[in-house]
């Protein structure tokens, strides 16, 4: 499990640039991505950072452009929050757009996105769990990660804050999560997070080693 933040403070951006961490940008963000980070590129569709289309894409290629397609893990396509029916329709025209920058394309899957015919399979590298706290951690969105890890696709959960959430992720065979733990007291939190990880990560190689 590899976890997404804000590189808030020089500790985090330390761990990203150890691999340890990796970095989560928005078009509202700001910061530099860490030298050597690997890094996701969020749509700013959650919250108040969306610029409109065609300023969200010009920032993620010059995004792409400045930090390089080799340290992208993906980049979201547009989306409208809570609503999949309205997410397939803002996501559709944009997911070729990102796979010809030559980076992986994740869809964020809402509410209501376990209905027939509002994945697009064919188009996507990632499935992003987002939607209300209650459906990503929901049997629904279980039996999607399922779903796309037989496709040969990764798994991300998004707005993981704990070590329940953390753990509920990794059960669902999310390869990455994001949260903003490290954007407050991250002095204490870091440490936290990845002794977490490093729970997840062990047990993880152990089952495998055993298996």
């Amino acid at each position: 499990m590899l976890y997404l933040a804000t590189p808030s403070g020089a500790e985090v951006r330390a761990a990203m640039q150890a691999g340890l961490l990796a970095c989560m940008t928005t078009p509202a963000q700001g910061n530099v991505i860490p030298a050597d980070a690997l890094y996701a590129c969020d749509n700013g569709k959650f919250g108040k950072g969306w610029p409109g289309a065609a300023a969200w894409f010009a920032w993620l290629t010059a995004t792409v452009e400045r930090y390089g397609r080799e340290r992208c893990l993906w980049a979201v396509a547009p989306d409208v929050p809570m609503d999949a029916t309205a997410t397939l329709a803002e996501s559709l025209p944009w997911l070729e757009e990102i796979r010809a920058l030559g980076i992986p394309a994740t869809f964020a899957a809402q509410d209501g996105s376990e209905q027939a015919g509002l994945i697009p399979w064919h188009a996507i590298d990632v499935l992003f769990l987002a939607g209300s706290t209650e459906w990503k951690t929901s049997p629904a969105a279980h039996r999607l990660a399922h779903e796309a890890r037989v496709r040969g696709l990764r798994v991300h959960m998004g707005r993981v804050n704990s070590r329940r959430r953390l753990r509920r992720a990794d059960a669902f065979g999310c390869t990455t999560a994001d949260g903003t733990y490290l954007a407050f007291g991250p002095d204490t939190n870091l440490p936290r997070l990845l002794a977490w990880l490093n729970e997840l990560n062990t047990a993880s190689a152990l089952f495998s080693d055993g298996d």
